[in-house]
């Protein structure tokens, strides 16, 4: 190619182009060196642990951010009431709570008013289990609003409910020296919840619908599998040598809840279930599935 043939303008363009290439070069120069300067930066202040790169390897899991612990409600110690007759009462309470039966049942030692069951057959480990149905919110929450009657409840209605549904029984005189000192168990166990909060733990815990019908038939199944050991094949349940409690609670007919109780509702019995049957299951580690809850 003749030089002698490009016009003044044709060289300009040419320089042009060869200047914006080169700056192009420069600063895809620059930038590179920029990435390795940061990175020696990061390597320098950063050291590796060799402990997380495994677990990363082996654990993808382990690359996701820990969940805050959750502190669940805690039933407060009754042995640090300094009141003596305070603390008698208490301890009447919660008698009262996981032997209800003994006291006030068909054979009660102190009146005939329930049909044998305990509150705490409903209230596990008399009204403390997280997720058991535990009364750690009641004192929080009560005096309140109830939808189902339409009007606002104190803790005196709230137990006496229980008597009526739960125990399928009477209604137990709020001035008896036995509701007195059931309101006093239950005050107690929420003394150390904040007014108008409800406890971590409290009643029961979410358990995801079914995308079907409940099945019966394979709740039969798990019945026979995993109850009747305990609730017998009738599901009458087992009582006690002596007829005043049930030793393991009878799950339907007139010594059972009937059907103004609150475990009557499927929702709430399968979760109850879920997280706290059989023996020995707890909301950290279940023995059924959620299915077998449902059915």
């Amino acid at each position: 190619m003749d030089f002698k043939q490009f016009n003044q303008d044709e060289l300009i363009g040419v320089i042009r182009r060869l200047l914006n290439l080169v700056l192009l070069l420069v600063g895809a120069l620059i930038f590179v060196l920029m990435i390795m300067i940061g990175y020696s930066y990061y390597k320098a202040n950063h050291k590796e642990d060799p402990m997380d790169v495994v677990a990363l390897e082996t654990d993808p899991a382990a690359a996701l951010p820990e969940k805050p612990e959750v502190k669940y409600w805690q039933a407060p110690d009754i042995s640090t009431v300094t009141d003596p007759a305070l603390r008698e009462q208490i301890e009447y309470g919660k008698e009262l709570i996981a032997h209800t039966s003994k006291y006030l049942g068909p054979n009660g030692s102190v009146a005939k008013l329930s049909n044998g069951l305990n509150c705490q057959n409903c209230h596990l480990n008399a009204g403390t289990k997280v997720f058991g149905n535990n009364y750690g919110s009641v004192a929080a929450t009560y005096p309140k609003f109830r939808a189902r009657s339409g009007t606002t409840e104190n803790i005196f209605k709230r137990v006496n409910d229980c008597f009526e549904r739960s125990l399928n029984g009477k209604a137990l005189d709020t001035t008896s020296k036995e509701m007195q000192s059931i309101v006093a168990y239950i005050n107690f166990l929420g003394s150390n919840v904040e007014k108008g909060k409800k406890a971590e733990g409290s009643g029961f815990k979410d358990l995801a619908y079914l995308d079907r019908a409940a099945d019966p038939e394979k709740g039969k199944v798990v019945y026979e599998t995993k109850c009747q050991s305990c609730h017998q094949p009738d599901g009458q349940g087992l009582m006690n040598p002596d007829n005043t409690e049930f030793t393991f609670p009878a799950l339907w007919g007139d010594h059972s809840y009937n059907d103004g109780a609150g475990l009557y509702r499927m929702s709430n019995f399968a979760k109850y279930v879920k997280y706290n049957m059989p023996q020995g299951a707890s909301h950290e580690s279940p023995q059924l599935t959620d299915e077998e809850a449902w059915d």
